[in-house]
């Protein structure tokens, strides 16, 4: 599996980038899957409802399941968060994992960096940064510079990485669950 980052400080549009980018990419014949790194507490899963009283009673994953979609909602229970590693070993087979966040992790990434947001680049101290997509010229920029505005490029910028040796090919860790390939 290729895995790319989405990276950048918050409020820099990482979220909006990746809502124009999932279907570009789909419909250009990619199959797509997302991990997004929550950096506060919260909770997908309602009080009250079945699930929800399954986890508070103890059970240390419930798996909720529908004709439309199931979801795994796992509780640590004072064990260690997983590593983005452990994560893409939850994950089926797909050409390309986005991953939003984790931007301390080695994997490569793309930057967004707004200017309005006032925080400095993360690119010249990350040398896993393939690209940064910004709305105007940042300072001391030394990797390609893409236009945020312009999703379409960036979507080209992406399937031309991910056809390149060059692309970072995740090892899903010993053991791990792994859905349908090709």
């Amino acid at each position: 599996m290729k895995v790319l980052g989405i990276a950048g400080w918050s409020g820099a549009g990482k979220t909006t980038l990746l809502e124009k980018l999932i279907p570009l990419l789909i419909s250009r014949g990619l199959r797509v899957s997302t991990i997004k790194h929550a950096h506060h507490h919260f909770d997908v899963d309602v009080p009250g409802k079945d699930s929800y009283r399954h986890r508070a009673a103890g059970a240390s994953e419930v798996l909720v399941s529908s004709a439309k979609r199931y979801a795994l909602l796992h509780e640590h229970r004072g064990a260690a968060e997983p590593t983005l590693s452990e994560l893409l070993g939850r994950l089926s087979l797909v050409d390309l994992v986005l991953v939003e966040g984790f931007k301390r992790e080695g994997h490569a990434k793309i930057e967004i960096w707004r200017e309005s947001v006032g925080k400095p680049l993360l690119q010249p101290d990350d040398p896993a940064i393939i690209a940064v997509a910004c709305d105007a010229e940042p300072p001391h920029l030394t990797a390609p510079r893409l236009d945020l505005s312009n999703p379409d490029a960036i979507a080209d910028f992406i399937l031309a990485w991910a056809a390149s040796p060059a692309a970072s090919v995740q090892a899903l860790p010993k053991g791990a669950a792994r859905g349908a390939a090709d």
